[in-house]
């Protein structure tokens, strides 16, 4: 049941490729995606169906999301030079956080802590408030929060091969 609403994620991703971006069919979309997202995980829990297969498959998932997001938000979006110079620093230690985990340990470590959490909750409502927020606002508290949970996973991942 969680692996098919996880499909469900993909497959609203897929359709909001096809929807004008901030119209209601988006938000509509948008929200049902970020819906999936929040009980895949606590079904497969509840429902002791936690395989991982499922985890991989929520990770492309959130991928696919994220990507899609991207693809209908930046068009859109007026990014300060300085918020692209901090997306991309971000990006650069978030990179470096998988690859050590690969070139060290030949596998993918994705640390699902408290703080990418947070980071995941904050840009997944950041398009719910751009026609109330500037986003030069919204993006620090943002930006904030994700460097902080990029440099703390690097920690966690750096700390978990060493013992």
């Amino acid at each position: 049941m969680a692996n098919i609403i996880t499909v469900c994620r993909i497959l609203y991703c897929i359709a909001l490729l096809f929807c004008l971006s901030l119209s209601p069919a988006f938000y509509i979309l948008y929200l049902l995606a970020g819906f999936t997202d929040m009980i895949d995980g606590r079904i497969a829990r509840k429902t002791n169906t936690v395989s991982e297969f499922g985890s991989k498959l929520d990770t492309a998932a959130d991928f696919i999301f994220f990507i899609v997001c991207l693809i209908k938000l930046l068009p859109i979006l007026e990014m300060p030079m300085w918020l692209w110079l901090w997306f991309v620093i971000i990006a650069i230690v978030k990179i470096s956080n998988g690859l050590s985990g690969v070139v060290l340990q030949n596998k993918s470590l994705v640390e699902h802590t408290i703080m990418n959490k947070v980071t995941g909750l904050l840009l997944f409502i950041l398009p719910l408030t751009l026609a109330i927020i500037k986003l030069k606002y919204s993006a620090i508290l943002l930006c904030a929060t994700a460097t902080f949970a990029a440099i703390q996973e690097g920690h966690f991942i750096r700390r978990w091969i060493e013992d």
